[in-house]
């Protein structure tokens, strides 16, 4: 996704710096090609050469300096650059291009580029919400140029509130929202994520190994790409993808009840969590204890509401469902009766005894079958990479 992007990094001078030189990291191992401008305060915390090495590429901090003997160093950066992001941006930064200052390398690139200007704001709160500042944040969004917003926390300055840059990861996902194509906008999308629980008495439950990330990563990819997307989460660790309305459940008639509050009105439904298909029979109110001579602890279970068949039984011509079958053995053959079952436009099976299509891993090997019976075998990939896929797949049969 912005793998051969050519990023310009404007780089001004504000403690968030070493912020950017672990983002220009991030930005390599994406594919990124990375050249970097700096202010002369920005030299002042960290050298060009530090910004050289993680670039790998020249910097540029020299209003004059010549590309070569016909290129104008500004025209020149302005033409070949895809984005600009400004990370840190400062106040004084942000004040100058709101006004057409352009008094250094970076303010007149900018003032010559047509693409996209990125801000990614850095400062004490007080000047963050200093009403001029916030005017000339004003004045540039009129413009079209972006924002991604400060988070809160203690500043550098010892102060609470406001202004730290935005992290590496979080501008990453800015960029690649940018540059992914709004090709489902206007579609709306449920995707559940993760286990749920199923309690067995105050501290004791019953759950399975899944971690959420396949769920999770389809959501972050759908959301991309323009759709309204609503992940429904078991329980899990991960952190909530960026502009999808998002609802936490933890038992399995929890998940199915907040899916039929969004159904009727979705396009797809993608059944990516892994519910519990038992729940305990009984609930204790007290923790069970252990009894002296007695070696084996029963508990009776029942069956919880299949919540794939439940939609599946519901399902408009016009909703596709997607279905995932972790198996164990015969994976073609189990998988292929839950579409008939369940009433699935495509299910995707892995066999979780496979190194690298387990649970709790990056990665994933699966087996995409069709409701007509056709089967897409694919390698093992990361999961965002199986994400981008399985929306791939759901654009075609929506279009």
């Amino acid at each position: 996704m912005l793998k051969n992007k050519n990023i310009i990094i404007g780089v001004t001078g504000g403690i968030a710096i070493y912020k950017t030189l672990d983002l220009i990291s991030k930005l390599k191992k994406e594919g990124s090609n990375v050249e970097v401008i700096m202010t002369k305060a920005a030299t002042e915390f960290v050298t060009p050469l530090a910004f050289q090495t993680m670039s790998q590429s020249r910097v540029h901090y020299d209003m004059f300096g010549l590309v070569n003997e016909m290129e104008v160093e500004h025209i020149s950066l302005a033409k070949k650059a895809d984005v600009i992001l400004v990370a840190p941006a400062t106040a004084n930064t942000i004040g100058k291009v709101a006004n057409g200052i352009a008094d250094n390398l970076l303010t007149t690139v900018i003032m010559a580029t047509s693409k996209k200007v990125i801000f990614a704001p850095s400062m004490n709160t007080q000047m963050y919400k200093n009403p001029i500042l916030q005017n000339n944040i004003r004045i540039l969004k009129e413009l079209g140029y972006e924002f991604i917003n400060p988070g809160e926390g203690r500043l550098a300055c010892g102060d609470e509130g406001t202004g730290k840059m935005a992290e590496p990861i979080q501008i990453i996902e800015y960029l690649k929202n940018y540059f992914t194509e709004k090709d489902l906008l206007g579609k709306k999308i449920i995707v559940t994520a993760g286990p749920t629980q199923e309690a067995i008495d105050p501290v004791r439950y019953i759950t399975n190994k899944s971690s959420g990330k396949m769920g999770y990563e389809i959501a972050r990819e759908a959301s991309r790409r323009g759709a309204h997307v609503i992940l429904i989460s078991g329980p899990t660790d991960l952190d909530t993808p960026e502009n999808v309305k998002f609802e936490r459940v933890t038992t399995t008639q929890q998940m199915l009840e907040k899916i039929d509050l969004y159904f009727n009105n979705a396009d797809v439904l993608i059944k990516a969590a892994a519910p519990s298909d038992y729940k305990p029979t009984h609930f204790s109110d007290q923790k069970l204890k252990k009894e002296i001579g007695k070696d084996i602890l029963e508990i009776d279970f029942e069956k919880n509401p299949d919540v794939a068949a439940y939609f599946g039984a519901k399902k408009r011509d016009n909703q596709i469902i997607v279905g995932f079958a972790a198996e164990t053995e015969e994976l073609i053959e189990n998988a292929t009766k839950k579409i008939q079952q369940k009433n699935l436009d495509f299910i995707i099976a892995n066999d979780v005894t496979v190194e690298g299509a387990g649970f709790e891993v990056d990665t994933n090997i699966v087996s995409i079958i069709y409701s007509d019976g056709t089967i897409e075998n694919l390698p093992i990939m990361k999961k965002s990479e199986l994400a981008r896929i399985i929306i791939d797949r759901i654009k075609a049969i929506l279009e």
